[in-house]
């Protein structure tokens, strides 16, 4: 019998904690008052310390979108919304992306008219391309366009 509550109680410390390396969340929040219909151009702001150019991969996808799309360090052209990102990356075993946030927002004032988030651990670990099409395009589903 004590061999047996033994197992049960390895059993569910264990499932406590691989349950706790396979959790992910996708979300999107779009301001009552965005119309992101309206934007056709958009201007991905790079932060200076990404070598990884996240960047470059955020205005890939926006241009498969159908946007035009600029990017680089903040030289900002005349856009209908400034997009930024917020990337945090995690080492287990290898280096994966752990969470993204991507802002689109007004560029008159910085307001944030969307934002998205995706946050995978690494038992669901997604690439880069993977993470960025998954904050996009829920942010846009989220809007209303698809």
């Amino acid at each position: 019998m004590k061999r047996l509550f033994t197992s049960i109680v390895l059993l569910f410390i264990a499932a406590l904690l691989l349950s706790g390396c396979a959790i992910n969340r996708a979300t999107a929040t779009i301001d009552p008052t965005a119309d992101l219909t309206r934007i056709k151009s958009m201007y991905v702001t790079k932060i200076p310390e990404d070598g990884r150019e996240i960047n470059l991969i955020i205005a890939k996808k926006l241009e498969d979108m159908g946007y035009s799309v600029t990017t680089g360090l903040p030289a900002r052209s005349e856009v209908d919304a400034i997009v930024t990102y917020i990337d945090k990356w995690m080492w287990d075993m290898t280096t994966y992306m752990l969470e993204l946030t991507i802002t689109i927002r007004d560029p008159k004032n910085d307001f944030p008219l969307a934002s998205g988030n995706s946050y995978h651990t690494s038992l669901t670990r997604k690439s880069p391309e993977e993470m960025v099409d998954e904050v996009l395009t829920n942010i846009f589903k989220q809007a209303g366009k698809k």
